[in-house]
């Protein structure tokens, strides 16, 4: 087990270290049936003492910041569970645990099913070994197979939304240090040559403001007329980047699915749309992409652009993922308004991935900007 930090790419940090991750404890009240029941001194000081170590076990699992440190944590919740099974029958309460935090530090579908068998045969061992009631373990271990399983889906989403989280970071970053050149690159070129000129027609227009006053006036004024066109020049250099539109959310996408590790192609050439008609489509990809990272499990994602027969921009965006059944959260009802505010139309279809087919109107400019080929 390496000792590595927790977040990282192909181990996020999905482990809850907020106060919310508490109120799990609530569930641990079980351990304490026995002891009231049967009103033991002894039970009671033996609970005590595991429950102290339960309580050391959990918080320093809510606290920890690495795989390895949560991960014998995990199997320190198991071992208590075996502990005070033969006096405590609320010990079951611990494998409990042991079940439910599996998910979140295991991503590996094989292991976790693995260790989710080992951990229920080592529960049903113990018991038959020390003749404890064999219809509570076997329900036992039943919980711990629901309580795992639907705690690996939890565990799944919350990976897709971070590596989503971490891959937009990256490509943020790396576009900013991109813009940064290119602004820097822009910015010599455009200012190089032109502030030299100004230097120059300066002291020239300086040593002959007394002796040819009308001569200076002249390059006088050609001074004035070249700061005004570098200060066009650099304010065409600064906005540069945020007039790419379409073609550089295309590159975004094409980015952040390379980054989830799902190809894409564009099997078309990109239509001349009006601004917030693009404003609107930049939008929706980013959607459609953003679903597809964290829910799809899609390993490649298509995109054309046609002219539907009733005078309709037709965009579709296909996948081949495996979605679950597909509610329309946020998103999807932004992308809808967004949409029909334009007149236009949006459909989604499931089989078995998901089809978004996105129509709005054309307009007298609704010719195709260029190739699009696939990325």
């Amino acid at each position: 087990m390496s000792d590595k930090p927790y977040r990282s790419m192909e181990s996020p940090d999905i482990g809850t270290q907020s106060n919310t991750g508490y109120i799990w404890l609530a569930y641990s009240i079980f351990f304490f049936i026995d002891p009231i029941l049967s009103h033991s001194r002894r039970l009671w000081v033996e609970s005590g003492v595991i429950y102290a170590i339960f309580l050391l076990t959990y918080v320093g699992y809510m606290k920890a910041r690495t795989l390895s440190q949560r991960r014998w944590l995990a199997v320190a919740f198991y071992v208590l569970g075996l502990a005070s099974l033969p006096f405590n029958g609320g010990g079951t309460s611990f494998f409990i645990y042991s079940a439910a935090f599996l998910p979140f530090i295991v991503s590996s579908v094989p292991i976790l099913i693995t260790v989710l068998f080992a951990q229920a045969a080592g529960l049903l061992l113990e018991g038959l070994l020390l003749h404890i009631n064999h219809l509570a373990l076997v329900l036992t271990a039943f919980v711990m197979a629901i309580i795992g399983a639907s705690n690996f889906f939890i565990a799944r989403q919350k990976r897709a939304d971070i590596k989503l989280r971490m891959a937009h970071e990256e490509i943020e970053q790396l576009a900013a240090v991109a813009e940064r050149e290119r602004i820097a690159r822009d910015l010599h070129d455009v200012l190089g040559h032109t502030l030299s000129v100004i230097v120059l027609k300066s002291e020239l227009a300086g040593r002959l403001i007394e002796r040819d006053p009308q001569r200076a006036a002249q390059e006088i004024a050609d001074v004035e007329r070249t700061a005004r066109t570098a200060l066009s020049d650099v304010r065409q250099a600064i906005g540069g980047y945020r007039s790419q539109g379409l073609p550089a959310e295309m590159e975004l996408a094409r980015n952040t699915l390379q980054a989830a590790g799902v190809s894409f192609a564009c099997e078309s050439a990109l239509p001349q749309l009006r601004a917030e008609e693009e404003t609107v489509l930049c939008l929706a990809l980013r959607e459609a992409v953003t679903n597809i990272v964290r829910h799809a499990q899609a390993t490649h994602c298509r995109m054309r652009f046609t002219a539907s027969s009733d005078d309709y921009h037709s965009i579709l965006i296909t996948d081949n993922g495996a979605h679950a059944t597909l509610q329309e959260g946020n998103g999807l009802r932004g992308m809808r308004e967004r949409i029909q505010s334009l007149g236009g139309r949006l459909s989604i279809t499931a089989n078995p991935g998901v089809t978004l087919l996105i129509e709005l109107p054309q307009t007298n400019s609704g010719h195709m900007k260029g190739p699009c080929v696939a990325l």
